[in-house]
């Protein structure tokens, strides 16, 4: 009987064929993705990297504790290859629990170091400013709070609201936290729930301002420019009043990205993330409808912003900013 051997050429490909065909699997499974931005937002990074890549993009959306609790619940089980947030604190939750992996050099830096932890295990995606939308036909800027903690005032009693349960809200606490302690920011707190209306989210609290329900309200600023994008009804009557002067009013608020230390995929996600804060992923955030900071190195953010250096921000080291004490602050306050 003839016995017929693969000849050298026959057996090298076949060889190439079977350590390619796991990559070719991992490549066609593309990347999961835990999102709590906007969930426009994010889709049109997907689309866009996928077009580019070649790289498929699974979004999974909810809220940002939520989602991030769930992942450390998951641990080194969970699905999830990378994890943007609308805001630190969550990402925070899943450094603490070493959950992610160091991002590659290339994505740092895209990033300046101010929107990012100096640890280098996340980085900031998007930024957010916290804003005083007031009713422009009952204040003047004269009588606008200088501070946030002003609002802490008897005087604004009645006057102002908030989302408190929202986590944009309790991450300005957190970052007031850090920069004013413990008491301060329990005052503070007490005096919101004394002084202050709550309302289910920042787009609420702003219709409460148009419609002279209150006075001013405590929110991030990309509300009122969606809000005028559109059709303006519910900004007739607001203006925007920033803080500055490295006030805990004037916190901008970064969205997080981090790839999963338990991610089967982590090439792909870490290209995810260089493509969202390098140059095309930061003209979705000029270009697109978020109004949401662009934050990557040399990135236009849209025109109708007040430009992120004119903020005057207070210096706050993202990766402290602690949701689990903002979390036992607000509830004993009766806020939550």
């Amino acid at each position: 009987m003839k016995i017929n051997f693969p000849t050298f050429a026959s057996a090298a490909a076949l060889a190439v064929a079977l350590i390619a065909a796991p990559a070719m699997a991992q490549n066609a499974d593309g990347i999961v993705v835990y999102n709590a931005q906007h969930e426009s937002l994010t889709k049109a990074w997907a689309d866009g990297f996928t077009k580019e890549t070649g790289i498929k993009v699974t979004i999974r959306n909810g809220k940002d504790m939520e989602l991030a609790n769930q992942i450390v619940q998951e641990g080194a089980a969970s699905p999830a290859d990378a994890f943007l947030t609308e805001n630190s604190p969550g990402v925070v939750l899943v450094d603490n629990a070493k959950l992610f992996a160091p991002l590659d050099k290339a994505v740092l830096d895209q990033v300046p170091a101010n929107y990012r932890p100096e640890h280098g295990r996340w980085t900031g995606v998007a930024a957010r400013s916290t804003v005083f939308a007031y009713d422009k036909n009952k204040l003047t800027e004269d009588k606008l709070p200088k501070s946030l903690l002003d609002l802490a005032d008897a005087s604004w009693k009645g006057r102002w609201g908030a989302a408190p349960a929202g986590a944009d809200f309790q991450a300005i606490v957190s970052a007031l936290l850090e920069l004013k302690g413990e008491e301060t920011t329990a005052k503070w707190l007490k005096a919101l729930k004394e002084n202050a209306t709550a309302y289910k989210g920042n787009s609420v609290a702003m219709k409460a301002v148009n419609a002279g329900e209150i006075e001013g309200a405590v929110i991030y600023h990309y509300y009122y420019f969606g809000d005028k994008a559109k059709t303006g009804e519910n900004t007739k009557n607001v203006s925007l009043h920033y803080f500055k002067h490295e006030d805990p009013g004037a916190f901008v608020s970064i969205s997080g990205g981090g790839v999963l230390a338990s991610s089967k995929h982590k090439e792909d996600a870490q290209a995810f993330l260089k493509w969202v804060t390098g140059k095309a992923g930061q003209a979705v955030l000029k270009d697109g409808d978020s109004f949401e900071y662009a934050v990557g190195k040399d990135a236009a953010s849209n025109a109708a912003l007040v430009p992120l250096a004119d903020l005057q921000a207070p210096k706050v080291e993202p990766s402290k900013l602690n949701s689990k004490k903002v979390t036992d602050l607000m509830t004993a306050a009766g806020l939550l």
